[in-house]
């Protein structure tokens, strides 16, 4: 449960960020118009509301597996969450860091707080690789055991 909490909280942190991020891009001219019409932060914008549902739904679906069938079934999910939603808001508010300048980095704004908690998280209950080898380690573990159930053949190459 602690980790869905964190991960909500990521997932949380994230929104707020593209809030601030959309807000600034909308207000701040540069070139004589508005910093929001360049293509690289719709680019930024878009690709930061998809990895908020991601990291949502992944949430949602390791919840669920939680309730349903119990944390042991559900270890890679809850890994997987522990390494995909913290990721995903660094990212995120970085950009929007990135959008405020160096205004995004001082304390008028609470980006670099958020930042210094969201890659914080990233080292609670075990700093990303410990995760991502618990699902490495889980994934070979599912792909030999399909494998051996069905007999399939070992191919090499092409």
């Amino acid at each position: 449960p602690g980790r869905i909490h964190h991960c909500m909280r990521s997932i949380g942190a994230a929104e707020r960020a593209l809030e601030l991020m959309c807000k600034r891009l909308n207000s701040r001219v540069a070139f004589g118009k508005p910093v929001a019409a360049q293509s690289v932060w719709h680019e930024r914008i878009a690709d930061a509301r998809c990895m908020i549902e991601q990291a949502r739904l992944l949430t949602l679906k390791a919840a669920y597996m939680m309730d349903t069938v119990g944390n042991k079934v559900a270890k890679a999910e809850i890994a997987m969450i522990k390494v995909v939603a913290p990721n995903m808001a660094c990212q995120i508010i970085d950009w929007a860091i990135q959008a405020h300048g160096g205004a995004g980095v001082s304390q008028d704004f609470p980006l670099a707080y958020s930042y210094a908690n969201q890659r914080t998280l990233r080292l609670a209950d075990g700093p990303d690789e410990v995760h991502r080898n618990a699902i490495a380690k889980l994934e070979l573990a599912r792909r030999i055991a399909v494998a051996q159930d069905v007999d399939m053949p070992v191919t090499r190459g092409c």
